[in-house]
């Protein structure tokens, strides 16, 4: 059976990849990716912005209200999920800098104890013998190699962690960015009068495409299908939205 094009261009694409020189320069600059946290503010900011506008429409309050409630809403909880993006992203990183201190002061304090965690460690890798011993040798000639090793063996951690500046500022982006879209067909409105006779029904087809988009923008990077990410992003958000809504209109019947 002949080759697909579209496996030869893979195959392509993967032995260019693992070429020595590819390999080393991976290995040596590993590069984190920011979308866990672009995806994370994009979904919150989408979610959150339409289930205020949600709620007030379903309050049957006025589009200028509805403006005032989401725009507020995009800076207010766009920075606080920046700052605790922040917070959790720097918290890592410090628990990972005192691990690899106390790592430090073990191997200071007690380095056979440690060389035999090193030993241990490889062992149950499948190394034995005199094999094993030049490994847990090679490890611990070099002091940093031999922190690291046991950061990511012993305790855990990742090889890289997160920038919290980057991570925070990924989140924060996408939150007003994509948390905007469904307030535009308001704030259009506003500005050019009969634009949109009803622009709810307007901002809920732009969060419902913009909610599949997302899952779709996410799915090569989780291995998964397409159209399978989207309506799933589709469904959470549509959940959460449609919530806001019924909250709204029952909180607008009682007042």
């Amino acid at each position: 059976m002949a080759a697909h094009p579209a496996d030869d261009h893979a195959s392509g694409a993967l032995r260019a990849a693992h070429t020595a020189e590819a390999v080393r320069r991976r290995l040596r600059s590993p590069h984190h990716s920011y979308l866990r946290d672009f995806v994370y503010g994009a979904v919150d900011g989408t979610v959150t912005t339409f289930a205020v506008a949600a709620g007030a429409i379903g309050a049957n309050l006025r589009s200028s209200v509805v403006i005032i409630l989401g725009v507020a809403n995009l800076i207010a909880d766009g920075f606080s999920m920046a700052v605790s993006n922040f917070l959790a992203t720097r918290s890592d990183r410090q628990r990972r800098e005192r691990a690899g201190r106390d790592e430090e002061r073990h191997i200071t304090i007690f380095p056979e104890g440690e060389r035999e965690e090193i030993r241990q460690i490889y062992a149950a890798k499948g190394f034995s013998g005199d094999e094993l011993e030049r490994v847990v040798d090679v490890i611990t000639a070099d002091r940093a190699r031999w922190i690291e090793t046991m950061l990511q063996e012993e305790l855990g951690f990742p090889a890289e962690t997160a920038d919290p500046y980057r991570a925070a500022a990924s989140t924060f982006v996408a939150f007003l960015l994509v948390g905007f879209i469904p307030l535009v067909a308001f704030v259009v409105r506003a500005m050019v009068p009969g634009t949109f006779d009803d622009p709810f029904v307007w901002s809920s087809a732009l969060t419902a495409i913009t909610f599949f988009g997302i899952g779709t923008l996410k799915a090569p990077f989780v291995d998964e299908r397409w159209w399978r990410s989207g309506l799933e992003t589709l469904a959470i958000g549509g959940f959460a939205a449609a919530l806001a809504y019924a909250v709204g209109a029952a909180i607008g019947g009682i007042v």
